[in-house]
């Protein structure tokens, strides 16, 4: 089912995970620990599943192979993403055949880092809406993109960001996730400048509960997202104790859940970090 059709349904909000291809995995061991990870997840009836995955990447082929897996295998719609920054237009026209062999149906279209060669950036696009409205015009996928409530990292203020991101809309973009936030009022705020800029398509609000002090700093080195105090004290008082912060980081994130599900927002999508326990506990309880 595309994104367009998941996101017009009644029941809200929809709920997604997203997951990531594990690293160095010769034997697949670690290719079969994701899937069961992704298996036990499926008992919430997820719209669908992200995996997070660049088309110019080295890897391509065994990411190709997970995809299918989770799409025939378990039975699960998946949603690669599809970075363009190091890509030639051979590159993506080679990837979209690929996966419209799988019987994938959405991408979650993005720029993608800037790696430190630069040499290799750029090599037929420049920005995301660039590869929206490549895709839109070459096939019939569905797709996505990226909104960052906090403001992207690289973006010198929200409003410049929120004008990029209609861009990418205006390209032909069904559905914004969320980059990950921390506060409700944040999402909320979001959500009205788009709906001043003219931006319509449903929202999906990104969740990660914090499980780990190793967690929040790569957080705080690798995005623009701010903590807040209450979460960072808690943290720091059971800093020697992983269990504790563990536990405090899945109870702050089954309050934005049940705040978030409250106001009846389009979607919700949890980043797992390949772990399904932590919101498992979430879904539970709620």
């Amino acid at each position: 089912m595309k994104l367009r059709e998941i996101y017009k349904e009644e029941n809200s909000p929809v709920i997604s995970f997203e997951f990531f291809p594990p690293k160095d995995d010769t034997d697949g061991t670690k290719t079969a620990a994701l899937l069961s990870e992704i298996s036990l997840l499926k008992k919430y009836n997820p719209a669908l599943v992200s995996l997070t995955h660049g088309a110019g990447g080295s890897d391509t082929n065994r990411g190709i192979e997970i995809i299918r897996q989770i799409h025939t295998n378990l039975n699960i719609n998946v949603m690669p993403h599809f970075t363009c920054i190091r890509s030639t237009i051979q590159e993506v026209d080679e990837r979209l055949d690929l996966l419209n062999n799988i019987g994938i149906e959405n991408i979650l279209a993005l720029r993608g880092d800037i790696p430190q060669d630069k040499n290799f950036c750029f090599q037929d696009f420049r920005y995301a809406s660039e590869l929206v409205g490549y895709i839109k015009n070459k096939s019939d996928f569905s797709i996505a993109v990226a909104g960052y409530p906090d403001g992207h990292i690289e973006s010198p203020d929200l409003k410049t960001d929120i004008e990029n991101l209609k861009r990418k809309v205006d390209a032909g973009a069904d559905v914004i996730y969320t980059q990950l936030f921390f506060e409700n009022n944040k999402f909320y705020n979001f959500k009205e400048k788009l709906q001043n800029a003219g931006i319509t398509i449903p929202v999906a609000a990104g969740i990660m509960p914090v499980v780990s002090t190793k967690q929040i700093n790569k957080i705080l080195s690798d995005i623009k997202v701010k903590i807040p105090q209450k979460l960072l004290e808690k943290i720091e008082k059971f800093e020697n104790n992983p269990d504790d912060i563990k536990k405090a980081g899945i109870e702050f994130a089954a309050a934005q859940y049940a705040d978030l599900t409250a106001q009846k927002v389009d979607g919700i999508h949890f980043y797992t970090l390949n772990k399904s326990d932590a919101v498992s506990k979430i879904l539970d309880n709620n």
